[in-house]
């Protein structure tokens, strides 16, 4: 017991440092209107603003497997267990044979994850698990406590095991922190997309374009309320198309746009290099050109939430004596009871999803 406490701490404290801070209100009015409040570049974790916490993107060349759902590598010069520098086109992340995320906990908070392609093992302290794939969608609230592990199966051993996704981390207002854990899974057939014109593919995973409705989100989730405007897209625009986002009539509403993939692409009057984020005025409409390369976006918005957030890795409250409480529950209790056999469980080879309850 002792020795899984002290692993799963250790990947809390090589997450994300404690903090504490108040979101504040940046002035949409200023420079004129101007479209863009502040840009920055991408990495492997991408800022966010509220109601968001944060995103990380992955893209890794995994090799072929090992038969085993492990890589058929050499894993010399890594740090194990904590392996997050790219080295021969992937990161180990917490894992030591399959790379992923073991079991950890989250509070608190919600994920979004969103597979553009390969495969998750997913189980948790539910007792539900199973792999989603491809297009396919996670929205886990967490609540007042869950543990789940995240792994990445090398289910091919015949050749590249190709990963890329996206995970969002949205926050939940204080009301609902201590609300029951749960996820939704949406397959790739069951989320919406939208083409404004022939050049432009949108995937709407929250939120509405023109009259088309993304699925509803979980019951606790601040994005259930549609007055909120919480929007997760994902854009792809073709060699010399063109996108308008509409402007926002809404208060407090903050929208940032990820340029991930392709070559400069034409904001409004601005220039945009590829790997940038942008913090956005949503009073002003978006003109969004791909003159030379097709290109890729995630497009986040949402009303601020406007709460104090405390947070230590993957527990986000509202204050440092909420973070304290939140530890002592979860010495008391683990969030549930973990059923699986290992703490980086897997679940066989096929190259499907599926789902798993157990008892």
């Amino acid at each position: 017991m002792m020795k899984r406490r002290s692993f799963i701490l250790s990947i809390i404290n090589s997450l994300l440092a404690y903090k504490t801070y108040a979101f504040t209100h940046i002035s949409k009015k200023a420079s004129n209107m101007d479209l863009i409040i502040k840009s920055y570049p991408l990495n492997l974790h991408w800022p966010t603003q509220d109601p968001f916490l944060f995103c990380a993107y992955h893209k890794d060349h995994f090799p072929k497997g090992d038969g085993n759902l492990g890589v058929n590598a050499s894993l010399d010069g890594r740090n194990i267990g904590s392996d997050f520098v790219e080295k021969d086109g992937f990161r180990m992340y917490h894992g030591t044979k399959v790379p992923g995320f073991p079991r950890h906990p989250h509070k608190g908070f919600e994920t979004i994850t969103l597979i553009k392609e390969g495969f998750i093992d997913h189980a948790d302290s539910l007792g539900r698990g199973g792999r989603y794939t491809s297009g396919d969608c996670q929205w886990m609230t967490a609540g007042r406590g869950i543990e789940h592990s995240e792994m990445f199966p090398m289910v091919y051993d015949d050749k590249e095991n190709f990963l890329e996704i996206m995970q969002i981390w949205i926050n939940l207002p204080r009301k609902n922190k201590e609300v029951e854990p749960g996820y939704i899974i949406y397959k790739d057939e069951e989320v919406p997309i939208v083409k404004p014109n022939d050049k432009v593919t949108i995937k709407l995973y929250a939120g509405s374009f023109g009259d088309l409705q993304a699925q509803k989100a979980p019951k606790d989730s601040w994005a259930k309320d549609l007055s909120h405007q919480v929007a997760v897209w994902l854009i792809e625009i073709e060699k010399d198309g063109e996108l308008i986002i509409p402007s926002s009539t809404g208060e407090d509403i903050n929208r940032s746009l990820y340029f991930y993939q392709g070559e400069d692409v034409q904001l409004n009057e601005h220039l945009i290099k590829v790997n940038t984020g942008v913090d956005l005025i949503s009073s002003k409409e978006i003109k969004v050109h791909a003159k030379n390369k097709k290109a890729s976006f995630l497009f986040l918005q949402g009303k601020a939430i406007n709460e104090p957030v405390a947070q230590h890795g993957p527990f986000v409250l509202n204050s440092r004596e909420d973070l304290i409480k939140a530890f002592e529950d979860y010495q008391k209790n683990g969030f549930g009871k973990w059923t699986w056999s290992s703490s980086a469980a897997t679940h066989g080879k096929e190259a499907k999803r599926f789902a798993i309850k157990k008892s």
